[in-house]
């Protein structure tokens, strides 16, 4: 009887990669298993209603949505915070620029993101006014809007257009977030047709699912936050 000799990591992971290419892929929509068809349709609610199919369930109700979305942002190690009254949320961002001793925050005009950085009396860093890259780099927060919270996932929606530019919400090393109730969508189908109905045909250049600070496990295995944009992302929700 003749023993083969074992194979080693590299060969195995070879081996794998040979199998599979022996495989042909199926098209999208007709993957095994998947509810799609072969060819998926155009219509975009058409689509979302297929996706939903095996995407995890939202509740129906904005309170069980909100709850959704705070659950999955704190497992994503964002803070989320719900106010009722602007007075609640000043005393938060004061609170918070104390205790993180913030000395420059980076902004862009908005209602909610101008309101906000009234209340933190800070030298601001205007993003759509035209900017030092050295200025901004100088910031110890973004203040920023969003299009949409996303129960789904905790993610929030953002934009070139929404959020003052692409580096607004990636350069400071805390991203905080101002977003209204009325923000929050169910899941990512309904978010894909909020961008299509608030930008079609003219997209952003820029448009990110931001989904808790960022953060890397290359090394190790070992999570850092922190390691290509933000190490902090916080939510305030009027």
């Amino acid at each position: 009887m003749v023993v083969e000799p074992a194979m080693n990591e590299r060969e195995k992971i070879l081996t794998r990669i040979r199998e599979a290419l022996t495989v042909p892929a199926p098209r999208p929509g007709a993957h095994p298993g998947h509810p799609g068809t072969p060819n998926p349709p155009a219509d975009p609610a058409s689509a979302g209603a297929q996706a939903r199919r095996w995407l995890p369930k939202v509740g129906d109700t904005l309170e069980e949505q909100l709850a959704l979305f705070a659950q999955n942002a704190a497992g994503l190690k964002a803070t989320f915070q719900l106010f009722n009254h602007w007075d609640e949320l000043n005393a938060a961002l004061l609170a918070l620029r104390d205790a993180e001793n913030w000395r420059r925050v980076a902004s862009h005009q908005t209602e909610l993101s101008a309101k906000a950085c009234a209340t933190l009396q800070r030298p601001v860093c205007w993003t759509d006014r035209g900017y030092d890259v050295l200025d901004l780099e100088a910031c110890d927060v973004g203040v920023t809007s969003c299009d949409a919270l996303i129960a789904q996932t905790g993610s929030v929606l953002v934009t070139s257009r929404s959020t003052g530019g692409r580096a607004l919400s990636i350069l400071p090393p805390h991203h905080l977030v101002i977003a209204r109730r009325e923000q929050l969508v169910a899941d990512l189908p309904a978010a894909f047709a909020l961008i299509q109905q608030q930008y079609a045909p003219d997209y952003p250049s820029m448009i990110s699912f931001i989904t808790g600070p960022s953060r890397t496990g290359d090394i190790e295995r070992i999570l850092v936050l922190g390691a290509h944009g933000p190490r902090k992302l916080t939510i305030f929700c009027l």
